[in-house]
């Protein structure tokens, strides 16, 4: 997902890298320290709106973003991680307008100053951005910073944030077992780590019963005014539009940009969280919203570029991150919709990481997909095997082959489809194979 060294902050980026290998450590005494010596810039933030939970973050977060910057307030939001360049986790708030990818001179001095201030101590190179993002969003000017977290929540080097404007918990499902639990309800209860006594807590569309108990009981220990999806806010679909209802009334808006049903919900969860954190919301505010939100590599529509071209003519390309067995039904969800609509066969080019479940991830497509082309993903030493990738997918009950890379598999896709109407292709499985599919295309997020 790292792309070639271009720039300053690339370029200094790498030389964390060989200091401070990748990988998961949590604790918060690390970060705690380096805070200490940078001054603690954590504490001279705008308002925080902390975002947690194991799929929908970054939608979430997009959706927050977009009914701010629509009432003419500027936005920082930190997301993790990029999908092509390391820029794309700091969006630097602008007055009256969309937020900017920061700029890399101003990266890169964040990140030598971080990096003098940690004095070559042990520390995880997330533990090093994270700070960036403290120092970069306490010097620039802003009305608000949205602020997701990586992995997690209790231990997350986010959650050093003392009392958030409100603090999000999106559906969580099993991932990260290893450092998380191997259940659901030990999986809440490390996100709900972010809530703060006395802060609002939003809870997003929870489908485990078990895990929104944990929430709503760690919510209501800490004495936090507390809103949960479906028992005090709602969004749903009704004749082609959205509909928002809270204690304050009703919204009735277009359906979201970003595609999917489940999007729905997490348009609903931004709008109660953005009340909660003390912002008003008309419905002139939310309208715009819902038009203009965008968030890369999530149910993104490829339509153009050097990887299109070799997939058959007139096909419909999407390409989603999603990695786990939740987002693979919510995803599979959004595939048979569009099949509702318009009926086409399903394609599926699917790479992923050794940490993640593929055959849970696969059973969500068993009944709608026509067949399964794996595919590595470039520039990571944790990808799993294409052949090992499509035996999993055989579990799963799909016909599968493995390929030796994205062209690969389009071209396989357009040779089959010859004779038969346009497909729809979904390619997806890891933010990692994201990244690498927007890079190769020409599609970098700017």
């Amino acid at each position: 997902m790292t792309a070639p060294i271009v720039s300053l902050a690339d370029a200094e980026i790498e030389k964390l890298m060989g200091l401070h290998p990748k990988g998961y450590d949590l604790s918060l005494d690390r970060i705690r320290r380096l805070l200490d010596v940078l001054g603690n810039p954590q504490t001279r933030l705008p308002p925080v709106i902390h975002v947690a939970g194991t799929n929908g973050k970054g939608s979430a977060t997009a959706f927050c973003r977009a009914l701010l910057e629509a009432q003419g307030l500027s936005v920082h939001v930190h997301t993790s991680p990029h999908l092509v360049r390391w820029h794309e986790r700091y969006r630097i708030g602008v007055k009256g307008g969309a937020g900017r990818l920061v700029a890399d001179e101003l990266f890169a001095d964040a990140l030598r100053r971080v990096a003098d201030a940690n004095g070559g101590k042990p520390i995880t190179v997330f533990e090093i951005l994270t700070a960036v993002t403290f120092i970069l969003f306490s010097e620039q000017p802003a009305d608000v910073a949205i602020i997701e977290v990586g992995l997690g929540g209790r231990f997350d080097a986010t959650n050093v944030i003392e009392k958030p404007a409100v603090s999000i918990i999106q559906p969580i499902s099993l991932d990260h077992q290893a450092y998380l639990g191997d259940r659901v309800e030990l999986i809440a209860a490390e996100k709900a780590g972010i809530m703060k006594r006395g802060a609002p807590v939003v809870i997003g569309h929870q489908e485990f019963d078990g895990a929104k108990d944990v929430l709503i009981s760690t919510a209501e220990r800490l004495g936090c005014p507390l809103t949960v999806f479906s028992q005090d806010f709602l969004g749903y679909e009704e004749f082609g539009r959205l509909v928002y209802q809270d204690e304050f009334g009703l919204m009735d808006l277009p359906l979201p940009r970003l595609p999917g049903r489940h999007q729905i919900g997490n348009a609903a969860t931004a709008i109660r969280a953005v009340k909660a954190a003390g912002f008003p919301v008309t419905d002139q505010i939310a309208e715009k919203a819902m038009l203009s939100v965008e968030w890369p590599g999530r149910l993104q529509r490829l339509t153009d570029g050097a990887l299109v071209d070799h997939a058959p003519v007139g096909a419909e390309i999407w390409l989603d991150g999603g990695h786990n067995p939740g987002a693979g039904e919510v995803i599979a969800e959004a595939m048979a919709a569009m099949e509702e609509k318009q009926a086409r066969p399903l394609h599926l080019i699917v790479g992923m990481i050794n940490t993640k479940d593929p055959i849970g991830y696969f059973r969500a497509f068993t009944d709608i997909a026509h067949d399964v082309y794996t595919v590595p993903i470039l520039g990571s030493d944790v990808g799993l095997d294409p052949v090992a990738l499509a035996q999993s997918a055989a579990e799963a009950g799909l016909k599968a082959l493995p390929m030796s890379s994205v062209g690969e598999a389009l071209e396989a896709i357009r040779i089959r489809s010859a004779d038969s109407a346009p497909p729809r292709i979904m390619i997806g499985g890891s933010l990692y194979l994201a990244g690498n599919v927007l890079a190769q295309n020409g599609s970098i997020p700017t």
